[in-house]
């Protein structure tokens, strides 16, 4: 639950009501009803499609409008959860989501993070700054080679903590994970995800345009250190400089780390190294190894699998590199049972505080699915293609600085509204790319702008279950929160078009 200044104050005898950011349900159920009624409005319309389903350029086409009802709109929240025809659910992300927050809570039952977190407090007493660029490469990276994104979730109950024992607060923690993997998506270098799946589209190499694609890399990872460098060294100055001081005595209660009464035990010790292997094991499993040509995953794979005895436990495991949000909740799961077991907790104390956990994270998890309730309204409303079909429109016959620009801007409102990069990416790459190829723009270049667009809008736009679900856990309203990143945004959409326009000259 949101934590707002009316929750926290008693209001003021006044005349006037103070204006309050409606909670993050309320703002997505907005923009569900808005774009609902756009779907009586604009025509409804669809592209001829491939054997990949892609979109083929030149062929839009109007079809019978099927706008949205009062119950399309209550539905939409249902089938962003569980999925549709046309939208695919966010169940799966939601669950991890829950068992996340059960493995965290077992964990917490051990007293081994809080007394973890306690030491790394202690021994970086004075140099508590140097974590902000260490961790934030480090997202940068996760976000520009794998898309790591709704991952991050896991994270956050771990960092907030931190940040705000020695000195700073929940927002400097938010922003270390949610802008680092942000800008290292906007520059993803070999992302199957957003660069895998629109070069696959395109026709091309997922290598053409890495030289630009790490120039992003370096450029957005070094202003966006900076910028919240100096935030966090502002609120470790004076706290009233916080964006959210109204409420950071409550956060520093609610996000203390307990006192812990000595050194780790070798029971603490044991779960440390467990919890800690278990997300280095998660980050290396979602690497598609494969696309890079590296097969010691699959090889190890077959391996396993071939040794006497041990096919009933790896019969049907997927290789490292192959896995997505299933098997890493399968991991945190069995991580959290074999935690239980190495600590000695009873199965009752066990279940408690994965239930515990769980509950924690309810809001979030229920979030993702309301915000897939958008693109849910959109498509079903058949007004995706007709979006693109204007871009398509709007674009074609332009010189090629002018060009890689405007494609720069038409993805921004489309990142808006399509927040997945690999949806995104495989809706449009088919029409830009070849557009960019009939004004002497590379397809690459054209990649490049739809992830840069798609990054710095996944910073804003509340339409992403990631931010909503980050802002939700850490207490931060989405106007602070804006208040926060928007000039940080708007020097990297200068940069962005920039460094676009520059290398469209090459």
């Amino acid at each position: 639950m949101e934590v707002t200044e009316s929750k926290l104050h008693k209001p003021k005898k006044s005349g006037k009501k103070k204006f309050t950011m409606p909670s993050s349900f309320t703002v997505l159920f907005i923009l569900i009803i808005l774009l609902a009624i756009c779907t009586w409005f604009i025509p409804a319309g669809q592209y001829d499609v491939n054997d990949a389903g892609r979109y083929i350029a030149g062929t839009y086409h109007q079809v019978k409008a099927n706008p949205q009802s009062v119950y399309d709109v209550l539905m939409a929240p249902m089938y962003g959860m569980v999925g549709n025809k046309l939208t695919s659910g966010a169940i799966e992300v939601a669950y991890f989501i829950l068992v996340i927050g059960g493995f965290l809570g077992v964990v917490n039952k051990t007293g081994a993070l809080d007394a973890g977190i306690a030491s790394v407090i202690k021994n970086n007493k004075g140099k508590e700054k140097i974590l902000i660029p260490l961790l934030m490469i480090l997202f940068a990276l996760g976000g520009s080679t794998y898309g790591m994104a709704e991952e991050t979730m896991a994270f956050y109950p771990l960092l907030i903590p931190v940040m705000i024992s020695v000195g700073f607060d929940s927002v400097t923690a938010v922003s270390i994970i949610l802008v680092g993997t942000q800008v290292g998506c906007l520059a993803s270098t070999v992302n199957p995800f957003a660069t895998g799946v629109a070069s696959d589209t395109a026709g091309i190499s997922i290598g053409e345009g890495l030289f630009w694609r790490l120039v992003f890399l370096v450029v957005m990872t070094g202003v966006s250190i900076f910028y919240t460098y100096r935030y966090a060294s502002k609120v470790e100055k004076d706290p009233k400089n916080s964006l959210v001081y109204d409420h950071f005595e409550e956060d520093k209660a609610y996000f203390k780390v307990r006192e812990t009464g000595g050194e780790l035990t070798k029971k603490q010790r044991r779960v440390l190294t467990i919890f800690m292997s278990s997300f280095a094991l998660m980050v290396i499993s979602l690497i598609p190894w494969g696309k890079f040509n590296i097969h010691i995953f699959e090889q190890l794979n077959e391996f396993l699998k071939g040794l006497p005895g041990l096919n009933i436990l790896f019969k049907d495991a997927s290789p490292l590199g192959e896995w997505y949000f299933l098997e890493i909740t399968m991991l945190f799961m069995a991580v959290s049972i074999l935690i239980a077991i190495v600590y000695g907790m009873s199965e009752k104390d066990y279940i408690d505080s994965f239930m515990n956990g769980a509950v924690d994270m309810i809001s979030v998890a229920l979030i993702c699915g309301v915000s897939r309730g958008i693109q849910v309204i959109m498509n079903d409303g058949l007004i995706t293609a007709t979006v693109l079909h204007w871009g398509e429109l709007g674009l074609r016959g332009l010189p090629p600085q002018l060009f890689i620009l405007l494609t720069y801007i038409f993805y921004l409102p489309m990142a808006f509204l399509i927040p997945g990069t690999s949806s995104l990416a495989g809706a449009t790459m088919g029409l830009l790319a070849p557009l960019g190829e009939f004004v002497g723009v590379k397809a690459h270049l054209v990649i490049t702008a739809f992830q840069a667009a798609s990054g710095v809008l996944n910073l804003l736009t509340p339409t992403s279950g990631v931010i909503m679900g980050a802002l939700a856990i850490s207490h931060i309203s989405l106007a602070a929160w804006w208040k926060f990143v928007w000039k940080l945004s708007a020097i990297i959409i200068i940069l962005s078009g920039a460094i676009l326009v520059l290398a469209s000259c090459f």
